[in-house]
């Protein structure tokens, strides 16, 4: 299923991908890990830490809540490495690309964060091919596109409905740019391979960002975030997925087929301004380790209470690391 629109007035909120979780509230914290990582849901089928917006079968009901993914938004605005903006701009200009526009494949576009982020920043006019497996999602992140690039040239988007793991192998023909936000740690190593291997067919560069490095600080400190912490990883891992260890073997990935890459920290800092969202991210987290260690849930269920009532009287600050991993195809003379 495809589509293509014009886009105008104002963007809805959104971020990445995001998975309803278990625990309070109507939405409970979400994949995106809470951005830090991939959570399933009370009860779901399926392979444990399938990204239901990116992967799956595609007359499945969507495990992502929209609600979530505008909750998280500007966390996710604030935290992307702008220092790769310039980069990428180089190395835009310095690929041929489709006659007067960019063509940009946003992968997993969830509600279209990365596009009503990027496209703005980016001058001239671009075609964004938005990928993911919910109809839903998909209908958000066309409505709310950007209508405008950074210069004022248009901006179109077009939708295209499946599973981004399981791309056919002309799908990003013709593209100049391949994005994607909170990704990498749900796929396998093999599936990593495969996404590299992708763009470099195409010979476009990569902007893939917030994936999860496997570390949260918490002020004030307490000994049990480290257990669970731990736990949290380990849960990232299950069943052969990358998790914390994704930007480093995405790299490895692009570099083996001769691409330079660049990574830069994206961290989520969350403090009294973002407590609802704060909240969210704390449920998932513990939630995720407790699923992991279920040896953890005494204990882990005063922590959650404790770390909650410090977050409403806005007395605890969190930082979720996330890099930014850009990949660009290397010059004929060997540079960037």
């Amino acid at each position: 299923m495809s589509g293509t629109t014009r886009r105008t007035g104002t963007a809805l909120g959104a971020g990445g991908l995001a998975r309803v979780l278990p625990g309070a509230g109507p939405t409970g914290p979400g994949r995106e890990n809470p951005v830090a990582g991939d959570v399933p849901e009370a009860g779901e089928a399926g392979r444990p830490g399938e990204t239901a917006s990116a992967r799956g079968a595609a007359d499945e009901p969507s495990r992502y809540a929209p609600e979530w993914l505008r909750l998280r938004e500007p966390a996710d605005a604030a935290a992307r490495a702008t220092e790769l903006l310039g980069p990428l701009r180089s190395g835009l200009a310095d690929l041929p690309a489709p006659p007067g526009r960019l063509v940009v494949h946003d992968l997993g576009c969830g509600t279209g964060s990365m596009g009503r982020w990027l496209a703005p920043r980016l001058a001239g006019a671009q075609h964004w091919v938005l990928h993911d497996r919910d109809p839903s999602l998909l209908h958000v992140a066309a409505v709310a596109a950007p209508a405008d690039a950074a210069d004022g040239s248009p901006v179109t988007v077009e939708t295209r409905r499946g599973d981004v793991t399981r791309l056919p192998p002309d799908a990003l023909a013709g593209a100049s740019l391949v994005t994607a936000s909170a990704l990498l740690d749900v796929l396998t190593g093999e599936e990593a391979d495969a996404l590299a291997a992708a763009c470099v067919r195409a010979r476009c560069p990569a902007l893939l960002t917030l994936t999860v490095a496997g570390r949260v600080d918490l002020t004030p400190a307490d000994p049990l975030d480290a257990e669970i912490a731990e736990a949290f990883n380990a849960h990232q891992r299950r069943s052969g997925l990358l998790g914390p260890d994704a930007v480093a073997r995405t790299g490895e990935a692009f570099a083996a087929r001769g691409v330079a890459v660049r990574v830069h920290p994206s961290p989520w800092r969350l403090g009294p301004d973002r407590r609802e969202l704060t909240a969210q991210w704390l449920r998932g987290w513990v939630a995720a380790a407790v699923a992991q260690r279920p040896g953890l849930r005494a204990r882990a269920d005063r922590h959650l209470a404790e770390r909650l009532a410090a977050c409403r009287a806005g007395e605890l600050e969190v930082v979720v690391h996330h890099s930014d991993l850009l990949a660009l195809p290397r010059s004929a003379d060997g540079g960037v």
